[in-house]
């Protein structure tokens, strides 16, 4: 019994496999070909090499027939990720607000979260950071591992220095932490800028070039 449903899964994919080239385009292109090569031995053009002609032409059609292509997989559009990104944030601000940090971080923190907010904001904003994936990982890497990590971490260094004091200040490496995440979403801000920047200057270079090329309104006929 176990050596038969193997033996039978076989028989059931290689009588798919048959059914679906049967219903493949290369079959469908390659029949109506060699209906045109049979048409031709009804009317005696093909001769005695009849066969030859119908499986030369339902070759023939099989090949210049398109492959079939399976669908490509879709993948979740990037302002579905943008919407789930915005609840985890929502998250992490209520984390942030139990943790009672250094005014140093604070300050920080709060330039982090002014700039969270802009760029996650629905709107055409996020609209315009949907297009850059490298922007939106840059942003689900902080919301989701460096600014808790960086708190987190502050947080248990903080009660060890109390135990046992000396070694680094864990207020200086947190203000550190938060100083480097601050700079790379302001980073990812100029990128975004940029981006605009360009976008505008190329429509500024079409309306020159097109004011260069028309005639209308020089007293010139076209093409004189």
């Amino acid at each position: 019994m176990a050596t038969s449903r193997p033996a039978k899964a076989t028989a059931e994919g290689r009588a798919g496999r048959a059914l679906a080239y049967l219903e493949s385009a290369k079959n469908l292109t390659g029949s109506a070909c060699a209906l045109g090569g049979l048409a031709l031995t009804f009317t005696g053009s093909a001769g005695a090499y009849w066969p030859v002609v119908v499986a030369g032409l339902y070759g023939a059609g099989a090949l210049i027939a398109p492959p079939t292509r399976p669908p490509a997989p879709r993948f979740p559009d990037p302002t579905s990720r943008l919407d789930g990104l915005r609840k985890d944030f929502t998250t992490l601000r209520e984390y942030l607000t139990q943790v009672d940090l250094p005014p140093a971080a604070t300050e920080r923190l709060d330039s982090i979260r002014e700039l969270l907010d802009g760029l996650l904001a629905p709107g055409w904003v996020s609209e315009a950071l949907a297009q850059d994936p490298e922007g939106i990982h840059v942003l689900a890497r902080a919301v989701h591992r460096d600014l808790p990590e960086s708190v987190d971490t502050y947080v248990r260094t903080r009660w060890w220095t109390r135990m046992a004091p000396g070694g680094q200040d864990p207020e200086e490496e947190l203000v550190r932490q938060l100083t480097l995440l601050q700079g790379e979403m302001a980073g990812l801000v100029a990128g975004l800028r940029e981006a605009e920047e360009i976008r505008q200057q190329t429509h500024t270079r079409y309306l020159e070039d097109r004011g260069t090329e028309s005639t209308y309104g020089t007293g010139t006929a076209p093409g004189t």
